[in-house]
């Protein structure tokens, strides 16, 4: 007799990271996908707590996986409210229901939790403070989850880029189709991450801990995953640039002359030695991997 698939709950395939997911996790278990529209097989939408319920009695898992958030970074500073259900109170009543159910968690934070006022990579235990709304909501989110009790991985990741969904990458390569020059801020430095190296390196942790809530309960706990190296906005433009057919000019310009409602970090590369040191994890230089990314797209 055949043993039964774990399930798992992907909340949200529709982002960046999710939409990958769906096929990074589909060797693990029955992959069931959420969306917020209502021609979704299966609804949740974080600001409406009772279809959290809902999924989860009518899934069961084995594994939640929380791809969904809050991620317009200006926008939240005009709607703090509806940030801070989405991206603080969900993540704890996820926690709870899967507690209660004992199913593991992972979920995904961000490097706006800090400041950005270090000169070296930000180590998990480093000190959080948040100079926006989003920032704000996502380290209440992480928290909220911890003291739910859950057995829940949080990934802290950065400057998330690939095919699928509204990101740098993609701006920039219509702006290069659009503009013969570009202004682009060369004094705020982070990590480039591909979604499908974040999706790749979640499915290689769940199948390390073979999908076992105990076992995650082991782990528990803050981990930071990026891509490896560092660069600014203007390096990144940089590498699209030469990855790209355009002849647009760019010109590096400080973070003052291209204000937003939102503060950014001006420092938001992240230490991935503890990620590496617990599941011998580390994923490769962001260069490489832009590359790859570009090349298939």
């Amino acid at each position: 007799m055949s043993q039964k698939r774990p399930h798992i709950l992907l909340i949200s395939n529709s982002g960046q990271v999710g939409w990958e997911l769906q096929r990074t996790l589909a060797p693990l278990g029955e992959v069931v996908a959420t969306g917020r529209n209502r021609g979704a097989k299966l609804v949740v939408d974080l600001a409406r707590p009772d279809s959290l319920v809902q999924a989860f009695n009518e899934v069961r898992p084995t594994l939640v996986v929380n791809a969904a958030a809050y991620t317009a970074v200006d926008k939240a500073e005009s709607e703090p409210d509806l940030a801070e259900v989405v991206n603080a109170v969900a993540p704890g009543i996820i926690g709870e229901l899967a507690t209660r159910q004992g199913a593991a968690v992972i979920h995904y934070s961000t490097d706006y939790v800090f400041d950005g006022a270090l000169d070296c990579p930000y180590r998990e235990d480093d000190k959080t403070n948040p100079a926006g709304v989003y920032g704000r909501t996502k380290l209440q989110g992480e928290q909220a989850l911890l003291d739910s009790a859950a057995d829940a991985l949080i990934f802290r990741t950065a400057w998330v880029y690939g095919q699928h969904g509204e990101n740098f990458l993609k701006t920039m390569q219509r702006l290069f189709a659009e503009r013969d020059e570009l202004r682009v801020v060369d004094d705020q430095v982070g990590s480039p991450t591909w979604s499908r190296m974040i999706a790749e390196a979640t499915a290689q942790i769940a199948a390390q801990l073979k999908m076992n809530t105990a076992r995650f309960g082991e782990k528990r706990g803050i981990y930071h995953l990026t891509a490896a190296g560092q660069t600014s906005w203007f390096g990144f433009a940089q590498a699209i640039l030469k990855n790209s057919e355009s002849d647009c000019r760019l010109l590096p310009i400080p973070g003052t002359e291209y204000p937003t409602p939102a503060v950014r970090p001006a420092w938001s590369v992240l230490d991935n030695r503890k990620l590496n040191d617990t599941f011998g994890l580390a994923l490769p230089d962001w260069c490489g991997s832009l590359q790859q990314c570009m090349a298939e797209g």
